[in-house]
């Protein structure tokens, strides 16, 4: 499988997403428009965020800072998070277990 060979899916405004899935993990590839913004939100999965390119502000927990590339967060589950995109920016997420909601 190559990632150029996957579709991209828009699953908010402005964010774009190629899913690769294990049995037990999820990897997400994020294009994400600059200005766009993820909602508030959790889960049950645990998460790890890597930032590839761009800058991000991502709030955890009520603490924002702004995350550059070769950043990489960890978000454990069930806890609280969002993000702005303060430019074009390219991400890469594994969840565990599989997001079933992105299959």
């Amino acid at each position: 499988m190559k990632l150029n060979e996957i579709d991209s899916k828009e699953f908010i405004p402005g964010l774009y997403g190629k899913i690769v899935h294990g049995d037990t993990i999820s990897l997400a590839f994020w294009d994400v428009k600059k200005g766009t913004i993820v909602p508030e939100h959790n889960h049950f999965h645990e998460q790890i965020m890597h930032i590839v390119e761009g800058k991000f502000e991502f709030t955890l927990s009520g603490k924002t800072s702004i995350y550059g590339p070769g950043s990489v967060v960890i978000i454990s589950s069930n806890l609280f998070h969002s993000g702005l995109a303060l430019t074009d920016c390219k991400l890469m997420d594994v969840f565990s277990p599989v997001r079933e909601e992105y299959r």
